[in-house]
């Protein structure tokens, strides 16, 4: 009877540790997440912002707006082979807004 009692024993003071060392796991789970989501820059030292990403003049996919042509997005995107690269479009002088294109820059966009 005194084994089975030490087994009763040892058997919650296992399923106490685990509980303690799931609990410690969910903690420093929570403290990465919260930390990673105040993270700074680690070459410039100046926290991330998403104004970083306004400097690029396009996407990879365009949606053209009221008033823009082929040859005013090619300026604005740096993409001379817009009708190359989209097979869609059957006429040049054919562009409406709300039509979808992709861009692919001659020159890659600098995000420093």
């Amino acid at each position: 009877m005194a084994s089975s009692s030490t087994a009763k024993s040892i058997k919650i003071s296992v399923a106490g540790i685990a509980d303690a060392a799931s609990c410690y796991c969910v903690i420093v789970l929570m403290s990465l997440i919260l930390l990673s989501s105040v993270k700074e820059d680690l070459f410039t030292g100046e926290p991330v912002r998403g104004k970083r990403f306004l400097d690029r003049p396009c996407d990879e996919i365009y949606v053209v707006g009221e008033g823009e042509t082929l040859h005013t997005i090619s300026d604005k995107c740096d993409d001379p082979f817009i009708v190359e690269q989209n097979p869609h479009i059957y006429d040049p002088d054919d562009v409406y807004p709300g039509l979808v294109i992709k861009i692919t820059p001659s020159k890659p966009w600098n995000l420093s």
